[in-house]
């Protein structure tokens, strides 16, 4: 098969990444894979193939003709056989140049979040239908989010897959960066709302008014970052917290922290607690988006619902506390888990029988 993978930008975002992870699996199985971005970016995509930017003007992404048609073109050299839109813009510059320029080839539209969540008023929520209409077929990372489209869009079960983000296995390296003597506990994700760190340096407050030894390891970058750099200096929680910045290797750091937390109010399904599990490293984490797919209580981590700081506290206190083999039982579950169906590598086979049998219909 020929596929084009349609992303928002070369960018280490979790969508980005997980196309261009999906897409070199993909190459490795015999299929020719090219990416197409709408905007250019710095960063480098983990993907030896092909990847081409739009450089589309997102200001004028309702009426961006010459950007469809720019995308148009490639589809027409290219001449894939399926057409992945991979969040952000990329579904509305798809579906405005199939509309526009009537190119026949069936379009996927790859879904990690909680849409509903970030269709407010009634013109977006029409507006996305509209979207999804001319889709063949949408893939949903987990139970939830596939729920959601369903109830709030009002799309057939029969069009929605779920296929689980998965995780790169790679040999993880050791570092000497925390110190073991304290409890580290690690977040990974951008600065952003949805990540409610807030939230967290409030829970982190509590754990450290219990224990002065917690020491809590921030890593990422986003638009909030300012913002939480100061609010940790109002809570003095300063001698306790680190900031990282952006990582390439989030999972050496993960490996090494006594604890993963996610304390987020919006999830599709991360995949920051699937390397956790691929590290053995505990998670307590919030009831949201498809975290529950994932995380079974007492079993493979902690979850807790939404807002009940004083049981993630404890949560967070139990599982640094406890026995090792207590930890091992949980842990060993985690990666058995992440092992049996959440690699991507398996996760590409799945897209390729979904590929395939679209191209049958």
């Amino acid at each position: 098969m020929k596929i084009l993978q349609l992303i928002q930008k070369k960018q280490l975002r979790g969508a980005e990444v997980f196309a261009a992870q999906l897409s070199t699996h993909l190459v490795d199985q015999g299929h020719d894979v090219l990416i197409v971005s709408l905007l250019d970016g710095k960063d480098q995509l983990p993907f030896t193939g092909n990847i081409i930017s739009l450089q589309v003007s997102l200001r004028k992404k309702m009426f961006d003709v010459a950007g469809w048609k720019k995308l148009n073109q490639i589809i027409a050299d290219f001449k894939p056989d399926i057409i992945q839109a991979n969040a952000g813009d990329t579904l509305k510059y798809a579906v405005f140049s199939k509309l526009f320029f009537r190119w026949k080839q069936p379009l996927v539209f790859r879904n990690a979040s909680m849409v509903s969540h970030y269709a407010k008023s009634r013109f977006s929520k029409i507006f996305l239908q509209f979207l999804f209409r001319y889709t063949k077929h949408i893939v949903s990372v987990s139970h939830t989010t596939r729920k959601d489209l369903m109830e709030h869009f009002h799309i057939a079960s029969s069009k929605i897959t779920t296929v689980p983000v998965g995780i790169e296995l790679k040999p993880i390296q050791t570092l000497t960066v925390f110190d073991k003597t304290k409890i580290n506990i690690i977040h990974v994700g951008g600065f952003s709302f949805e990540k409610n760190h807030k939230g967290l340096l409030s829970i982190f407050k509590k754990l450290v008014a219990q224990n002065e030894n917690y020491r809590l390891w921030l890593l990422g970058e986003g638009p909030l970052k300012t913002q939480t750099e100061a609010l940790v200096e109002t809570l003095n929680l300063r001698p306790y917290t680190n900031f990282l910045g952006y990582v390439n290797n989030p999972m050496d750091y993960i490996h090494q922290a006594d604890l993963l937390v996610l304390p987020s109010i919006i999830e599709g399904l991360p995949g920051v607690i699937t390397e956790a599990f691929y590290c053995k490293t505990p998670v307590v984490a919030y009831n949201v988006g498809g975290i529950a797919d994932l995380i079974e209580d007492f079993q493979t981590g902690r979850i807790i619902e939404v807002g009940d700081e004083q049981s993630f506290v404890s949560a967070v206190i139990d599982m640094t506390s406890s026995s090792v083999e207590e930890k091992n039982r949980i842990t060993t579950a985690a990666y058995k888990k992440v092992m049996d169906g959440f690699t991507n590598k398996q996760i590409a086979l799945s897209f390729t029988t979904l590929y395939e049998s679209l191209l049958i219909k």
